[in-house]
């Protein structure tokens, strides 16, 4: 009833895991690869999993990539990250909505994230809730250079419960600082592309948690002084929304993810312009000079 589709790139440590998880509720699986250099293509496929590989530019590029040239017949399709696993729980939800959708067509899932290998069950982070399971040929992705969503015209929802879909990244703190630095650099590089579109993004085929996160990031956070918005989401986080709760794991978490990572957006996007700025040209032309905006992403159908 069910393909799955997972991007990778360097994804040996979790690749295996995430397969095993998917397998109960998966007919098929896809792997859409970067290239990787590690065993993680080799792991994939003695997993049963399909594997084709395709130069990266972003996730959004590279999953509707995916849905453009792979002929996905069943009746659903999932999309997972590679270091996402899915409790028994949610397999067995999964199981028994595919028997009986009804007009259902796109399904949010409940996540929960790991850090520092604990749960972060507070600071309004649990659950998130996600769409990641929509009836094939509905869904696309949404053109973004972060923050990218599945997007299904006329969508009727549903809520699957009883488990989560688990974010449990295995790699170090620094590897999940450095992966925040170029994160911030392209969610800079999405707010310059944003302001050229002229407009204020569409978000009306957005549905549920993701159009009021768009609409709060981007009506209500975006409009704060950049020297006071990531303390102030800091203070949202840890303590109206009891981060506290979340132990030493938790301050580390929010603060990084709320303040340090928030901040690191906001001093990224300062640097573009000042840039811009001496070169007497306008954010977007620069970073368009430098081939940050050569490979053109189109809007689509933002999914």
């Amino acid at each position: 009833m069910i393909t799955a589709v997972i991007l990778t790139y360097n994804e040996e440590q979790h690749i295996g895991r995430c397969i095993e998880s998917v397998r109960p509720v998966a007919e098929r699986i896809l792997v859409i690869d970067s290239f990787s250099s590690d065993q993680t293509v080799e792991i994939a496929q003695s997993l049963g999993a399909e594997v084709l590989q395709n130069t990266f530019v972003n996730h959004a590029i590279q999953f509707q990539w995916a849905l453009d040239q792979v002929d996905i017949s069943s009746p659903w399709t999932l999309r997972i990250d590679a270091d996402e696993i899915i409790e028994p729980g949610l397999q067995q939800a999964i199981r028994n909505f595919t028997t009986d959708p009804g007009d259902i067509n796109a399904v949010y899932l409940r996540r929960k994230i790991t850090f520092l290998s604990q749960p972060i069950t507070h600071g309004f982070f649990y659950p998130g809730l996600i769409l990641r399971l929509w009836r094939t040929g509905q869904g696309r992705m949404e053109q973004r250079w972060m923050d990218e969503h599945i997007v299904v015209e006329n969508a009727r929802t549903t809520t699957l419960e009883g488990g989560d879909l688990v974010d449990d990244n295995l790699n170090d703190l620094a590897w999940w600082t450095a992966k925040h630095v170029g994160y911030a650099r392209r969610e800079a590089y999405e707010i310059i592309a944003t302001r050229e579109r002229a407009r204020q993004e569409d978000t009306s085929n957005l549905s549920g948690q993701a159009k009021r996160k768009r609409f709060l990031k981007e009506q209500v956070y975006g409009r704060l002084p950049a020297s006071m918005r990531g303390g102030m989401y800091f203070f949202y986080r840890y303590i109206l929304g009891r981060g506290f709760l979340d132990g030493k794991a938790g301050f580390f978490f929010h603060f990084l993810q709320a303040y340090w990572y928030r901040t690191l957006v906001d001093a990224s996007l300062y640097e573009m312009e000042q840039a811009a700025a001496l070169e007497g040209v306008g954010s977007y032309e620069y970073l368009t000079r430098r081939g940050v905006f050569e490979a053109k992403i189109p809007k689509g159908i933002a999914g």
